[in-house]
């Protein structure tokens, strides 16, 4: 199959091309065609599958074909990043095509609450934004959304982690009841399985479960302990072998603290978190993502919200809090079929959490050896009988394990 099985609008496929967009990959491929009929979606996928472009391109679609008068897409997003992202993604499948958006979240000065402000009283085809600040907006009459036909819910299970569930009903109950709703996840616990039944109308539904991490990617643990995670690090960075640095860590506090104790020991580095002013994270992204700053460090909010090619290593400063984190943290790396190394350091009271990730992903991941001049790392005893493979100790239900294309469209 290939993107002109769609019959797509020819100045959609114009940004198509412009975009180097080639193959549809699994999830583009059984979505495309279910919400160009019209069906409201439920989909289990992850993301680095071209899950984005497999629910903005046939949206684009409907909307090219129309009457440009009314907002006639919301698009609703857990983190600021990752709704720029999907405006970026936008502006480029739509660029020749006519069709506008607007990018809405909280966090910035008032200068950007007034941009988005008079870019809705101005009139937008679609809007990406974030619960909170879109009620925001809707509470000041600012938007209409009386004509919208399309909602999208993206990453739906990051959404109700971080508190939205009633934020996110709120905004529905604003919205037409007759509708085109799509909701995609990575995982699907209840609570997400509860908002779909209150939400969609009988949904066809897609599971690109993805509980496998990437081929491309060489995962490695080092067992130490907490007093040697910095030197190790300073250890594996200033080799000078890998130029594009995430390290991710469980709480904000460590993530302060790190980037100062490594900024001390010579490591260019930047700290990301929600305490930075909105122009600060897109001023330490953009120098990421230039190369002009080599390491980033963050918690998972990162994992989800950051889109950049040719990450090199992913550090897991401490074992990440939930299993599937582990898989999102370390798909920062080797996406659209490169390589990449993923490192996680595993002390004494992490060694159950990390049994739980190695049951996710069905197999063991290497152990590596301290160097010489560090003394022994702690003895891996995780302190309990390891789960068969297949388990999800989060939801406590099998998950089937499925490899696909994992080529980022």
């Amino acid at each position: 199959m290939t993107f002109s099985d769609f019959n797509f609008d020819p100045q959609l496929v114009e940004g198509l091309q412009s975009m180097g967009y080639v193959k549809p990959t699994p999830i583009q491929s059984q979505a495309i065609p279910l919400i160009l009929d019209h069906k409201d979606l439920i989909a289990c996928v992850q993301t680095g599958t071209g899950k984005t472009a497999s629910y903005l391109l046939p949206v684009l679609q409907h909307i090219s074909i129309s009457e440009k008068k009314y907002t006639k897409a919301l698009i609703l997003a857990p983190t600021r990043e990752l709704a720029q992202q999907i405006d970026q993604q936008v502006e480029g499948l739509a660029y020749f095509a006519g069709i506008s958006s607007i990018a809405v979240y909280g966090g910035g000065d008032g200068m950007i609450y007034e941009q988005q402000r008079r870019a809705m009283i101005d009139g937008v085809d679609i809007v990406i934004a974030t619960p909170g600040r879109l009620i925001a907006h809707l509470a000041s009459g600012v938007i209409k959304l009386d004509h919208l036909q399309y909602l999208v819910l993206d990453e739906a299970d990051r959404m109700l982690d971080m508190g939205f569930y009633e934020d996110i009903l709120r905004i529905i109950s604003s919205l037409p009841k007759e509708r085109q709703t799509l909701l995609f996840s990575a995982t699907m616990p209840p609570k997400i399985r509860t908002l779909a039944n209150t939400i969609l109308k009988n949904p066809e539904q897609i599971n690109i479960a993805l509980s496998q991490p990437a081929a491309g990617i060489s995962q490695q643990v080092y067992m130490v302990y907490d007093n040697q995670k910095i030197k190790l690090i300073s250890t594996l960075l200033k080799g000078g072998a890998y130029k594009s640095v995430l390290i991710f860590c469980s709480r904000k506090e460590t993530v302060k603290d790190l980037n100062r104790t490594l900024r001390k020991e010579g490591i260019k580095s930047e700290a990301f978190h929600s305490d930075l002013e909105q122009q600060q994270r897109e001023t330490v992204l953009r120098a990421f993502k230039s190369r002009t700053l080599p390491v980033i460090i963050g918690t998972d909010v990162l994992s989800r919200g950051i889109d950049v090619e040719g990450i090199s290593l992913v550090i897991n400063f401490d074992v990440p809090p939930d299993p599937e984190d582990y898989i999102h943290r370390i798909g920062r790396t080797a996406r659209a079929e490169t390589t990449g190394t993923a490192i996680t350091f595993v002390n004494e009271k992490d060694q159950r959490k990390f049994s739980f990730i190695e049951n996710l992903i069905g197999k063991e991941i290497p152990r590596m050896t301290l160097p010489e001049d560090f003394g022994e790392g702690p003895v891996y005893s995780p302190g309990m009988k390891r789960p068969s493979s297949g388990g999800n100790q989060r939801n406590g239900r099998n998950k089937k394990k499925v490899w696909v294309n994992r080529k980022q469209a």
